[in-house]
């Protein structure tokens, strides 16, 4: 059985790779949604990722949609304290920003649609600037005070703002954030690498991966002259025309042919290998998808292998 890693200074212990729910009750409807949550589950999965604004870019939706689908989930099966529950707040388009009446109104409005008393990671989406941090922080705290967030964590952030909100939450003795949701995969490096992954490193906090197949580009679907049928096809794509991206997929090539894998599998193992990261997130529409995703939970790469790709996304 994959043993479950500790998701920072936090009492939360997550399967390795979390599935991200931007795709239920947009590109899947409930039905599909609830067979791969179903298969998730089955294959010893435990970490669901949502937002509150997911999907209110799709015609039709208003955001709130892949909570409710989740809520509904849960609900049906009987299994909320078998799931870690992961949401953001900041970008829906009733609750945008982060002061503290958004947040708070913000996080009510998500464990109504997620049917539950308690959201078990509660991320800021995109960080506010418009804010003062203590402001925010202090907002987070006092959800966790009232039990209805077990621990806050950040997403899309500054190096700085990030350092200023751990401070101010040690300094007041206030909730802290036990994780970062950063942008990150081997086609996307400079995106967490540097300043902003020092800054988690130090503080003790996980990295939680968003973007974990470069919308895609990593499963290896996309090559030249392929004609994909994708709602993110024209993003993932454009990774063909760089030197690097065909240094990755010829990377990953390889290193799939020695495990008889797919390539998602080997990005995804790679990532999780990585300093900080606890669980890259990773979407599957379809049941059909999901095998790829979890099996990164058991697969260890060798030294030769994670240098070779590392050396590869370093082009």
């Amino acid at each position: 059985m994959t043993s479950l890693r500790p998701l920072g200074s936090s009492d939360l212990h997550v399967f390795p790779v979390a599935l991200g729910g931007n795709v239920f009750g947009w590109t899947a409807d409930e039905a599909e949604s609830f067979a791969v949550l179903d298969a998730y589950a089955a294959a010893g999965g435990n970490f669901v990722d949502s937002a509150d604004v997911y999907s209110a870019w799709a015609e039709g939706n208003e955001g709130g949609e892949s909570e409710t689908v989740i809520g509904r989930w849960m609900a049906s099966r009987g299994n909320r304290s078998d799931i870690v529950v992961a949401t953001k707040a900041g970008a829906h388009p009733r609750f945008k920003g982060l002061s503290a009446p958004t947040i708070k109104a913000a996080a009510e409005e998500s464990l109504r649609r997620l049917g539950t008393d308690r959201i078990d990671l509660y991320y800021t989406h995109f960080d506010d600037e418009s804010v003062p941090v203590e402001e925010i922080v202090t907002a987070l705290d006092q959800l966790v005070k009232d039990g209805k967030v077990r621990a806050v964590a950040a997403s899309n952030i500054s190096p700085e703002r990030l350092r200023a909100s751990l401070d101010f939450a040690e300094a007041e003795g206030l909730a802290r954030y036990v994780a970062l949701q950063p942008h990150y995969n081997l086609v996307s490096r400079d995106t967490y690498e540097g300043p902003l992954l020092e800054t988690v490193e130090k503080a003790g906090l996980s990295a939680v991966p968003y973007y974990g197949l470069a919308a895609g580009f990593l499963t290896g679907k996309y090559r030249p002259g392929a004609d994909v049928d994708s709602v993110r096809s024209a993003g993932a794509a454009k990774h063909l025309d760089t030197e690097r991206g065909r240094a990755v997929l010829s990377a990953l090539d390889s290193v799939a042919a020695a495990h008889e894998t797919e390539l998602a599998t080997v990005a995804l193992a790679w990532l999780a290998a990585r300093p900080t990261v606890a669980a890259p997130i990773a979407s599957a529409r379809t049941v059909e998808q999901l095998p790829a995703l979890v099996a990164a939970a058991d697969l260890t790469l060798t030294e030769a292998e994670l240098t070779l790709l590392t050396e590869a996304s370093a082009i």
